[in-house]
């Protein structure tokens, strides 16, 4: 089966009914988040930050309420640093409004990346039931691997954020310096979530080492897709069906070799005997 093919397959299986209810949970659950924060922000004032920048600018006394999130005491207490230099003040303004709409998609993948990360088994299973039933399902997913993977994929790419920041000046190379460290987030989540929960680990390097390139193109095709804003809310779970459908294409051509080999040796195994008698 070819590419146009499994992306064929896998929006119809989106389109079920079992798949859209999948869907939605995603969808709401990161809308509620992405709403608590804005609210626990205007709670406390957008522009009591921008006055805390303009405090810390003229050199005067910042006061936090302490009854404020930790959040929104740590974000206090960068501004204070970044714009008590002049130095710092002209990248902290350039960063605190031009990245901040890049700051909220950012969150928004993250945070669905992570719900979806719950939602592999489902889909997976449904997926088998309905494609696959008579393949052997070996996952080599475990929570403790999930979270090892979780913590440092998100250490990675706030490492490459940081080391990036000097080309964030520069025109289209700061879209890439933008993008890149969530998509090497988004392809290490995604991949480890789906192949975790369909084959082994002996068979996750036998089909990642000979098809490491095709994966790297899928994940990049659906991380394109959600460059779209808040368009990845809607058709997350897509992306663990698109996956799917490729693992396990790989894991039954793996599987369908192990049959005729077996088959090939008992036919031996019986001619043997046969000539023994």
């Amino acid at each position: 089966m070819n590419e146009i093919e499994i992306l064929k397959r896998s929006i119809r299986d989106f389109f079920s009914s079992s798949m859209l209810k999948i869907a939605l949970v995603p969808l709401i659950v990161t809308m509620i988040v992405l709403y608590a924060l804005f609210f626990g922000f205007a709670s406390f004032g957008i522009d009591a930050l921008k006055t805390v920048a303009e405090t810390s600018q003229n050199g005067g006394e910042v006061i936090i309420d302490e009854n404020a999130p930790f959040y929104f005491v740590w974000l206090t207490y960068l501004i204070v640093f970044l714009f008590k230099y002049s130095i710092t003040s002209w990248l902290a303004g350039f960063l605190l409004y031009t990245v901040g709409v890049v700051f909220i998609f950012h969150l928004s993948v993250i945070l669905t990346l992570i719900i979806i990360g719950f939602l592999t088994p489902f889909v997976v299973n449904y997926l088998k039931k309905t494609h696959y039933n008579s393949l052997n399902l070996k996952p080599y997913g475990t929570v403790l691997g999930a979270f090892w993977v979780l913590t440092k994929s998100l250490f990675i790419m706030i490492l490459l954020y940081i080391l990036l920041v000097p080309l964030y000046f520069i025109p289209l190379v700061n879209l890439i310096a933008l993008y890149l460290p969530l998509y090497y987030f988004f392809h290490k989540l995604l991949n480890y979530d789906v192949s975790s929960t369909i084959l082994s680990n002996e068979e996750y390097k036998i089909i990642y080492s000979k098809n490491s390139n095709s994966f790297r193109i899928r994940t990049f095709f659906l991380y394109f897709i959600s460059t779209v804003p808040f368009f990845t809310l809607f058709i997350a779970i897509f992306y663990v069906i698109y996956l799917s459908h490729a693992y396990f294409m790989e894991l039954e051509k793996i599987q369908k070799v192990e049959i005729n080999t077996n088959e090939k040796d008992n036919n031996l195994r019986q001619i043997d005997y046969k000539e023994s008698l």
